[in-house]
């Protein structure tokens, strides 16, 4: 396994929505392979493939508990169908925004449907942690990055203190 580069604001690639997977075959599982190496050193509980420059629609996540074995999951396509309630992500924190976090509004359920690595459609209800992952990750695929789901003030400070610290080559 290789640890993947992965994509930081303001990096305008974040921005874009990606493609649907149309293949699945071994570049693209030894894709998926090399990030949950990645998320898991970061470490991070979810990983879509646009963080670590691939423009193709998939990502993985993993949110059992840390004293537990890893299990890695892979949502191909993922689409939220449905969804209901209201909940705040606490904290939310993002591996490609890195050195911030803020409260967040998402939906307390969603029923997500996309495809496995056998290309067997799944559908996942999901429910407070494993919603809130699903819904960051799906943003990202769509062009989406929780700051957009801030205050507008919230994000122009984070903005101003990016250009600061790139200005001064951090």
């Amino acid at each position: 396994m290789t640890q993947l580069k992965i994509v930081t604001y303001p990096d305008k690639f974040l921005k874009e929505p990606t493609k649907p997977v149309e293949n699945i075959n071994g570049k693209l599982m030894e894709a998926v392979g090399n990030m949950g190496e990645t998320m898991y050193l970061a470490p991070g509980i979810g990983l879509a493939a646009i963080q670590v420059g691939i423009d193709q629609s998939f990502l993985v996540y993993d949110v059992s508990p840390t004293d537990e074995k890893r299990h890695l999951n892979l949502l191909i396509n993922p689409r939220i169908v449905e969804k209901e309630g209201e909940i705040i992500s606490e904290n939310e924190g993002c591996l490609s925004v890195p050195d911030y976090r803020a409260d967040v509004k998402r939906y307390a359920s969603i029923l997500v449907e996309g495809y496995d690595e056998n290309e067997k459609p799944v559908r996942i209800e999901a429910h407070e942690l494993l919603s809130i992952v699903l819904q960051h990750e799906i943003d990202h695929l769509q062009g989406t990055l929780f700051i957009d789901h801030i205050s507008a003030l919230k994000r122009q400070i984070y903005k101003r203190k990016i250009k600061k610290q790139l200005k001064r080559g951090e």
